[in-house]
């Protein structure tokens, strides 16, 4: 059962990301990875905040936990993707702006998780 939860929710994130990346490759073009930068960013804030959820209130099944963590975020995050944008970046001769991107897309990152944690423990 845990893994037709996880391939459902995987799908539904994979779905969402795949819109994300090409509404922001229609507003803001291809030169740089923006999509996958949100998607990294809001995921992990999203991920603190369901990770500090699950923790503080501990009230919802394994079944939900794997569907929304395991399934749909993880559809939706992808650092493979990351590091392969950050790897296009720098063979395209653009050090700069990948070295910026890594920079961004991890220290963002981990502050969005603990703003997740910090807000559902103000909550709690």
């Amino acid at each position: 059962m845990g893994y037709l939860i996880v391939f459902l929710g995987g799908g539904l994130g994979a779905t969402v990301r795949h819109g994300i990346n090409l509404g922001i490759a229609r507003v803001l073009g291809t030169g740089f990875p923006y999509a996958t930068l949100l998607i990294n960013i809001t995921g992990s804030l999203i991920m603190g905040l369901a990770a500090a959820y699950f923790a503080f209130k501990g009230d919802t099944s394994q079944h939900w936990r794997l569907f929304f963590t395991t399934g749909i975020l993880g559809g939706y995050t992808t650092f493979s993707t990351f590091s392969l944008d950050t790897a296009l970046l720098y063979e395209r001769g653009d050090v700069g702006l990948a070295a910026l991107y890594v920079l961004l897309s991890v220290t963002i990152s981990i502050a969005g998780l603990f703003a997740g944690f910090a807000v559902v423990r103000s909550l709690a």
